[in-house]
């Protein structure tokens, strides 16, 4: 049974969805100097040519003996689709639970959950060492790692897939827009369109609103 105090829960994704046109590991990658390989393997993996555990030791690798304290400034800085603050405390107003279901590195998803107020958040972790990145990867993480995780989140606060929606973009959103009572495709992918409920583009995360609105009115509630 899902919890009385929930109507859902709403998963979004991050790279593309609300960091708009690139990823927060290209953004780092600009810091750590491998930006244009790391450009390279993701047009590779968007394409089906390379697979995540491939992409993910290829940029590990770049942040060998960084200082793991170095990184929060640097996400400062990371661009970000508007919108963000108003659409998460509209989901509460309404009993939705915002959630992060990315790909993006740990503290990618601990840096934008703290500043914006995301329930929850997963994702690859980095395996350091004395408060430094050693270039490997502690723990892969996949878009089927991102479903599942995901559905385990909504599990915990008592929720059916049915009463989840997630918003994204791309191919690792593909399985949990097959998992959930509603997919929104935002500024997205053919791909994604194709296998989204909704589609929706905007300047502005707001623009998904309506289509969350109607999940709202489903559950009998009024947004």
């Amino acid at each position: 049974m899902s919890s009385p105090d929930h109507a859902g829960a709403v998963f979004f994704d991050v790279d593309g969805t609300l960091v708009p046109g690139t990823s927060s590991s290209l953004h780092l990658a600009g810091f750590l100097g491998h930006r244009e390989e790391l450009a390279r393997a993701e047009e590779a993996y968007a394409a089906g040519e390379l697979n995540n555990r491939q992409v993910s030791e290829l940029d590990a690798a770049g942040w060998a003996g960084v200082p793991v304290e170095r990184v929060s400034g640097w996400l400062d800085g990371l661009p970000l689709v508007p919108g963000i603050a108003e659409t998460v405390a509209w989901c509460r107003r309404n009993g939705l639970v915002p959630i992060l279901a990315t790909l993006a590195w740990s503290p990618v998803g601990g840096h934008l959950a703290g500043r914006f107020g995301f329930h929850a958040f997963g994702g690859p972790r980095l395996e350091t060492a004395d408060g430094r990145f050693t270039g490997r990867v502690a723990c892969h993480f996949d878009e089927y790692d991102k479903r599942d995780v995901a559905l385990t989140q909504a599990r915990e606060l008592g929720l059916a897939p049915a009463r989840c929606g997630a918003v994204g973009d791309s191919r690792s959103d593909l399985p949990l827009f097959a998992s959930v009572g509603l997919s929104v495709a935002f500024n997205a992918s053919a791909g994604a369109r194709a296998a989204a409920t909704v589609t929706v583009d905007g300047a502005d995360l707001r623009s998904v609103l309506p289509a969350l609105a109607r999940m709202v009115s489903a559950t009998g509630r009024r947004p």
